[in-house]
């Protein structure tokens, strides 16, 4: 995190001295401090996401892949004129166990077009979808699966 926060200090000044380079190692120095004095961070969360971060990237890439297909499906049911639409709301109820997966889960699930979360109390969500084929496989969602997958490496 410390050499992120550095990272980002310089690109941020956009420009390299021995000044910028100084003050940026203190005010570094002090917030990756302060972050682990109060905000209960630790090495071993930055060893877990640097071990995750093959699966992080997997799970961005299908989201984008997930995004485009639900675009183009989108796309067909507004160019298709004679094909009648079911607007349609369903409960799923999912067996992820961590707050920020169930979260994660919700907001893939209204990125893709289509579709998006109304509601998400403990592990149900509450999803409108545009026509009713978008529930068709809610419960083997490619989401669900790379999150458990996170999940149990976590």
């Amino acid at each position: 995190m410390f050499i992120l926060l550095f990272l980002l200090w310089i690109i941020f000044n956009g420009k390299i001295t021995l000044e910028i380079v100084l003050f940026g190692l203190a005010i570094c120095t002090w917030l990756y401090w302060f972050m682990c004095k109060y905000m209960d961070y630790h090495m071993s969360k930055e060893k877990t996401i640097l071990k995750n971060m093959p699966l992080y990237i997997k799970y961005f890439l299908i989201l984008v892949w997930e995004i485009i297909k639900a675009n183009i499906s989108v796309m067909r049911i507004i160019l298709s004129p004679k094909k009648k639409i079911e607007p349609t709301i369903v409960k799923y109820k999912t067996n992820l166990k961590s707050d920020l997966a169930r979260v994660v889960l919700a907001n893939s699930i209204t990125l893709t077009s289509g579709t998006y979360t109304v509601q998400l109390e403990d592990d149900e969500y509450l999803i409108q979808t545009i026509d009713r084929p978008f529930t068709a496989d809610l419960d083997q969602s490619v989401f669900v699966k790379e999150l458990e997958k996170l999940e149990a490496r976590s």
